[in-house]
């Protein structure tokens, strides 16, 4: 990781109060960085001292334009929607990544900030296709190839990003560059959003089967590299080091393609638990998800349950799609850490979980299934022509 140290230069990392975004923050402020961390809620976990947290939303400019005032660099990591029921709240995805990610870029530009580093993902230009040793030269999908509303505004969110990189700033001091970082799955000690969920499947004895592929090749990249490919992109953007990152996307990852259910087996016996052997079509698993996603729809006014998996899970689960990550080496001299799943099991032992401490809470579980149960009945007598369409989807 390069020398950042720069006493009297503020950055700040929007969603901070997020996983990943608090991570970041508190590796930038390890650096001598003053960080202010920006979330419309607080992190669960503590600030180190030095760091400043703001309350603010990404909806609102004028909140974003007073907390960048001064800032020589943004992170911009806030998102919404990426995984279980928030993947179904259309409105809410779009205000957030894409009138967030305006608004960003317009505070950017109105308080002078040289420097935008934009947290992107796979999912803008993967959807259910294999993908072997993609590159950034992939094209972005059709709106309607994509399987759910996160991928679809991450997307138009990015090519915002890069769109205005060399923008003039406001007090014409200068153009704003940009770069994107399309992460892999996340992981690490803490995460929140995949692994909590997998393990809440775990307990209730609900992970009874593998999909898709024989062998599906994907890519996790380890939170603390995904820390380190931003630094150096933000090191990247300036021009002591030519600009080299501006305008340009990058695939960030831990490295090479793993069968995702190795990858996953790991973790469930490191907890105890068995790894199951049955293996399911991706079609069928595709039209239990799309099913799932209906009946979310109809129930959520009055149970708000969370989904086993969505369409977009399915396909990120069980469809090969890997990117090489040479030109983030080349360009940003990113260079992965090796990072073991022990200390990733650990984390979950300590706090109990795994088959020895666990403590199974079904009431409101058996009683999601049974609505569940009820409502496919009635949609399926309704819709006769959800099977066709979801295999449709699946060509």
């Amino acid at each position: 990781m390069n020398d950042l140290n720069h006493p009297k230069e503020t950055v700040v990392v929007t969603g901070g109060g997020g996983y990943f975004a608090h991570r970041l923050g508190c590796a930038l402020q390890a650096q001598g960085f003053n960080v202010i961390l920006f979330d419309i809620q607080n992190s669960e976990q503590e600030e180190p001292n030095g760091i400043q947290f703001v309350q603010g939303d990404v909806r609102s400019l004028s909140n974003l334009e007073d907390t960048f005032a001064g800032a020589s660099c943004v992170f911009h990591t806030a998102s919404y929607g990426m995984s279980g029921r928030e993947q179904l709240q259309t409105q809410k995805i779009q205000d957030v990544n894409v009138k967030g990610t305006e608004n960003v870029i317009q505070a950017c530009i109105n308080q002078n900030v040289p420097r935008l580093v934009y947290t992107s993902t796979f999912n803008v230009v993967f959807s259910r296709q294999v993908i072997v040793n993609g590159d950034e030269s992939l094209p972005y999908l059709s709106e309607d190839a994509y399987t759910d509303n996160y991928s679809r505004t991450k997307a138009k969110a990015e090519a915002m990003v890069l769109k205005m990189n060399n923008q003039e700033l406001k007090n014409k001091s200068g153009n704003l560059k940009t770069c994107s970082l399309r992460a892999a799955g996340i992981y690490g000690p803490g995460e929140k959003r995949h692994f909590p969920r997998f393990v809440g499947l775990l307990e209730k004895g609900m992970f009874l089967f593998v999909f898709g592929d024989k062998e599906p090749l994907v890519q996790f990249v380890h939170v603390d590299n995904l820390v380190s490919a931003h630094i150096l992109a933000a090191e990247a953007l300036k021009s002591e080091k030519g600009c080299i990152a501006a305008g340009q996307p990058y695939f960030i990852s831990d490295a090479e393609p793993v069968d995702n259910f190795d990858f996953l087996k790991i973790f469930v016996e490191g907890l105890g638990y068995k790894f199951p052997t049955l293996r399911l079509p991706l079609s069928l698993v595709y039209f239990f998800a799309f099913l799932t996603e209906w009946i979310h729809f109809f129930l959520s006014p009055v149970c708000d349950f969370q989904p086993m998996l969505t369409r977009n899970e399915v396909c990120k689960t069980g469809v090969t799609h890997y990117f090489s990550i040479e030109k983030a080496k080349r360009e940003l001299g990113y260079e992965p850490q090796n990072f073991s799943m022990e200390e990733f099991i650990e984390w979950y032992k300590i706090r109990g979980y795994g088959k020895q401490g666990t403590k199974i809470k079904n009431k409101h579980f058996i009683w999601d299934i049974i609505l569940i149960c009820i409502v496919s009945v009635v949609l399926l007598s309704w819709l006769p022509r959800m099977v066709e369409t979801s295999f449709i989807y699946l060509s």
